[in-house]
C-alpha cells in the first residue's frame, strides 16, 4: 500500500490600509484549512503616512519571518470616488507586497468583489456576511470588533479556494517577475 504524501501550506492574507491594516494566516493541511492568526495592526495614531507606510513594511515582514507563509494573498484596492485615499490605499497594498516580495514569497492579489463571491458565493456581499461565513468555515469562536482582520483573513480564503486556478488574479514570485509582468511601472 502506497502511503499518501501530506500537503501543508500556510497562507498569509492582508487587507491593506492606512487607518487599520486587517490580516489573517490559515495553515492548510491535505485541503483542510484550520485558523492559524487574526488580528489587525492599527496605524492611526501615527504621525503621518509616510510612518504608517513603514510600518506596514515592518509588520508584513514579521508576519513573514514569525509565521513563514508559502504564499501571501492581498486585497487590491477599490475603485472609489475619492482619489486621495485610493493613492494611499494603493501605496499601503504596495509597500505590504514589496515586503512579501522582499522575502520572496509569492504574492497574489484578488479584487474584494472577487473575495466576496469565493467566501459568500455573492460579489456584493457586506462585511459581516464574510465575517459570518469566515466563522462558521474556520470555526472561530468570537468574531472582532472591526471586521478588517476578517477581511485579511477573506483574501487567505479565497486563495486557497482558488488554488489551481487559471485566472486567480495577479500573482508574482519574485521583483522580476513583477517587473516583467509590469513593464510600463519599471521606467
Amino acid at each position: 500500500m502506497k502511503a499518501s504524501k501530506v500537503t501543508e501550506k500556510i497562507i498569509l492574507g492582508i487587507d491593506p490600509g492606512t487607518t487599520v491594516m486587517g490580516f489573517g494566516i490559515i495553515k492548510v493541511v491535505n485541503n483542510k484549512m484550520t485558523l492559524v492568526m487574526l488580528d489587525e495592526l492599527l496605524l492611526h495614531k501615527l504621525p503621518n503616512h509616510n510612518m504608517k507606510l513603514k510600518r506596514i513594511f515592518e509588520k508584513t515582514l514579521g508576519l513573514i519571518d514569525n509565521f513563514h507563509p508559502d504564499e501571501v494573498a492581498i486585497e487590491a484596492p477599490f475603485f472609489g470616488k475619492n482619489v486621495q485615499s485610493m493613492l494611499k490605499l494603493g501605496r499601503a497594498q504596495g509597500v505590504a507586497m514589496a515586503a512579501s516580495l522582499y522575502r520572496e514569497v509569492p504574492t497574489t492579489e484578488y479584487s474584494p468583489k472577487k473575495i466576496k463571491m469565493a467566501i459568500t458565493g455573492n460579489g456584493n456581499a457586506s462585511k459581516e456576511q464574510v465575517a459570518g461565513m469566515l466563522q462558521n468555515l474556520l470555526k472561530i469562536k468570537e468574531l472582532p470588533v472591526r471586521l478588517d482582520s476578517t477581511d485579511g483573513l477573506a483574501a487567505a480564503v479565497c486563495h486557497h479556494f482558488n488554488a489551481g486556478r487559471i485566472d486567480t488574479g495577479k500573482s508574482y514570485s519574485g521583483w522580476s517577475a513583477f517587473v516583467k509582468q509590469n513593464p510600463d511601472r519599471a521606467k
